[in-house]
């Protein structure tokens, strides 16, 4: 599993393993501003991006969503609907040094959960033919209860944070879909639960993430 690039000193260790740090990616347009980055889990690797969005952009993209979005439904936005998504996917392509412009990635897919509103387990990558490398989520609302993503293999659950961004990697280096990322959407309890889902493919990304030389990484 590739780890990105750490630019900034460790803040604190939870753990033997798992920290919390200042992260640039070594990417220019974050060494003033660096995102704070939580390592949720190792194996798979997920981690946290704190305050990824801002509330002003949260609801411009709610906003624009909410036309064709009812609970449970799903929009689907492409960079020329607003100026806000193209700068979340510059923000996206600086945070995990990947091409995430169509049809490298997916367009930005918006989705309200109310009460009850889950989703089964399933993985994000294709069980023959793997094809989405990676997936990070901007957490667009906070609940008061559940909603909270479930990974079941590996035994843990990443909370539901506001203006947060999850990201985890669905692909080893190798090419093969990593089991360890079977996940669900808990059902939401008390709260209206919205996310943005951002899918970028492998095909595109040679120069970006080169494949390793381990047949096994």
């Amino acid at each position: 599993m590739a780890n990105p690039l750490v630019a900034f000193t460790l803040i604190k260790r939870l753990h033997s393993e798992l920290f919390c740090d200042y992260f640039t990616n070594d990417n220019p347009g974050l060494l003033l501003l660096p995102v704070r980055r939580e390592v949720l889990s190792l194996q798979p690797y997920v981690v946290l991006y704190h305050n990824f969005i801002t509330d002003t952009e949260t609801e411009d993209v709610k906003r624009i969503a909410q036309q064709g979005v009812s609970a449970g439904a799903v929009a689907w936005l492409k960079d020329s609907a607003h100026s806000i998504v193209g700068k979340l996917d510059q923000r996206i392509s600086m945070l995990t040094g990947l091409n995430v412009k169509h049809p490298y990635g997916e367009y930005l897919q918006v989705v309200n959960y109310g009460i009850g509103g889950h989703y089964e387990p399933h993985f994000d990558h294709a069980t023959v033919n793997t094809t989405l490398k990676e997936c990070p989520f901007p957490q667009l609302s906070s609940v008061e209860a559940g909603g909270s993503t479930a990974f079941i293999y590996a035994n843990f659950s990443a909370p539901v944070v506001e203006k947060a961004a999850i990201f985890w990697w669905n692909l080893h280096r190798n090419g093969q879909g990593d089991v360890d990322t079977l996940h669900a959407g808990c059902p939401v309890l008390i709260g209206d639960k919205w996310v943005a889902n951002k899918w970028i493919h492998e095909y595109g990304q040679e120069f970006q993430h080169r494949c390793s030389l381990n047949p096994e990484e």
